[in-house]
């Protein structure tokens, strides 16, 4: 009996944990990323202010925890649907992260803002935390997909004149030792394909293209489509 009532007790206390994540998401899509407080949560949860504070020392503890979780689901996400592409079809692998990404964001739009849009006033993230982590995890994703297209990609790009010490030295040395022989060239053209697949998706998601355009995926598609176009890439049929 100990032990179930422990397990149970854990059990409740991650299923609390949860619903304070939840609802800090939900503060944030009605009133920005200001709604976010402990005191607001307990609120809404009918909780008092002490027994949150069992949960989440401070509101940045809880930010911290929110922005590595969806950071990590969202890797997670456009991880999966690259990998389901065969290793060397890389055009496929190029759109199936990007379509994906789209269908993240639209289904989890808060998460979307908390990492990619409106800053926590007053937050500090912390070195090295879970969110850190996500955001290298994607990073070398990205560098990944055109290290793949490099072939193709590197008789366009040829003039490119970037150094090494463009980028941040942690990120140089990942790519050095996953991708030898890969030049600086390449990591610009990641985090530029990053822009162009987080361009249009913002503007969506922000209410920006519902006014002046009917289908706003198709226009990401399109934009993939061209991406990869630039790359010397062939895309699937559709």
């Amino acid at each position: 009996m100990g032990n179930e009532t422990l397990n149970r007790r854990e059990r409740l206390r991650a299923e609390t944990a949860r619903e304070i994540r939840t609802i800090a998401l939900k503060l944030m899509g009605e009133g920005g990323p200001d709604a976010i407080s402990l005191r607001a949560i307990a609120r809404e949860m009918g909780m008092t202010a002490g027994a949150i504070y069992g949960y989440y020392a401070t509101r940045d503890d809880l930010v911290t925890t929110l922005i590595g979780e969806v950071y990590t689901d969202l890797v997670d996400t456009v991880e999966a649907a690259r990998d389901a592409r065969p290793a060397d079809d890389a055009a496929g692998r190029l759109l199936a992260w990007a379509e994906a990404l789209r269908t993240w964001a639209l289904a989890n739009p808060q998460g979307f803002r908390l990492i990619y849009g409106d800053a926590v006033p007053g937050y500090r993230p912390p070195e090295g935390g879970p969110g850190a982590l996500a955001r290298g995890r994607a990073c070398d994703g990205l560098v990944g997909l055109i290290a793949d297209a490099w072939p193709h990609a590197r008789a366009a790009h040829r003039h490119d004149r970037h150094q090494w010490s463009d980028f941040g030295e942690e990120l140089g040395a990942r790519v050095r030792a996953e991708h030898p022989g890969l030049p600086p060239a390449a990591i610009a053209l990641a985090l530029r394909a990053w822009g162009r697949m987080h361009g249009l998706l913002a503007l969506e998601l922000y209410g920006h293209l519902s006014p002046v355009a009917a289908d706003p995926g198709a226009l990401y598609r399109d934009e993939m489509l061209d991406l990869a176009g630039s790359l010397g890439l062939e895309p699937p049929a559709a």
